[in-house]
Parts: structure tokens; sequence; C-alpha cells
């Protein structure tokens, strides 16, 4: 069996890590790695290209998690309010989710994707929560929720 080294331009699960020279069978590597552009052949002058990527790569790493790392602080000493509308046993009607959280955060001008929240379920009683908030791989921050009862006019 004919085997070739390819050096790594991503993640390959079971495989390895971005940067790394393995060697695999020629047909793997001709019919899936590198037609995905998960890695190339590894010549000298690919080595070289791959070096100067990865140092790219890791200062916008070090600046994406500096960014994290101030929304972070924001978020940590933020509360967020919502007042819902109360059945029986202080029972939502409706729930707050992911979305109105986002959309929260949003109007205070902190810009976070909703599916980086990190809401099990959604929120369906009167109360105080902690949900986290998934920044960056390495940044998790936590926001205050408290949701309260909506005061009828009457």
């Amino acid at each position: 069996m004919a085997t070739v080294e390819v050096l790594l331009r991503e993640d390959v699960e079971h495989l390895g890590r971005r940067g790394e020279i393995v060697r695999v069978k020629a047909g793997y590597a001709r019919n899936y790695l590198l037609p995905r552009g998960l890695a190339v052949l590894a010549t000298s002058a690919n080595v070289k290209a791959i070096e100067q990527e990865k140092q790219l790569l890791q200062r916008r790493e070090m600046r994406e998690r500096a960014q994290a790392e101030t929304v972070a602080e924001r978020l940590r000493e933020l509360v967020l309010t919502f007042s819902r509308k109360v059945g029986d046993q202080d029972l939502l009607f409706g729930s707050v989710t992911a979305l109105d959280i986002a959309q929260a955060l949003a109007e205070r001008g902190i810009e976070v994707d909703r599916r980086k929240i990190l809401l099990e379920h959604p929120i369906k009683y009167l109360g105080e929560y902690t949900i986290p908030v998934k920044l960056h791989r390495e940044v998790t921050a936590e926001v205050k929720i408290q949701v309260v009862r909506e005061e009828s006019a009457s």
C-alpha cells in the first residue's frame, strides 16, 4: 500500500491537528483530504506556507480572545430583567428564550449570536437565573437574568 505525507490545513478528527505532518494512504489523501482542502502534500514550500498561516492564525486567535474577554467583563456586570405575564404557580405565559436574551444584549450594545447563549430550555418561571454565554472557544461568561411579574394596568 502506498502512503504519502500530508500537511494538515485543518483539524481532522482521528488524524491530527492543523499544522501537523501525518502519513496517510495515498487514496485517502487523493480522494478525501486534498479535494476538501483539509491537507496539502508535505513539500518544503507547503510547510513554509503553513508556518506563516499558523503565525497569522495565532495572532488573530489572540485578538479574538482579548475581545471576548472584554465582552465577558461587561456581561459579568450586567443584569437583564424581563417582565412577563404570569399565571398560576408563577408560570410564565410564554417564556424567555436565547433569542430574547440576545436581543436584550443587542439593545445594550453587546452583539452575541443567540446560538452562543447556552440556555438548555426556555425559562418558564419567575426568578433569577445565571446563563452561560460562550464567547470564544476558551472564554465563557455568565449573564444574570431576572424574570419578574409584569405589572398589570388596572
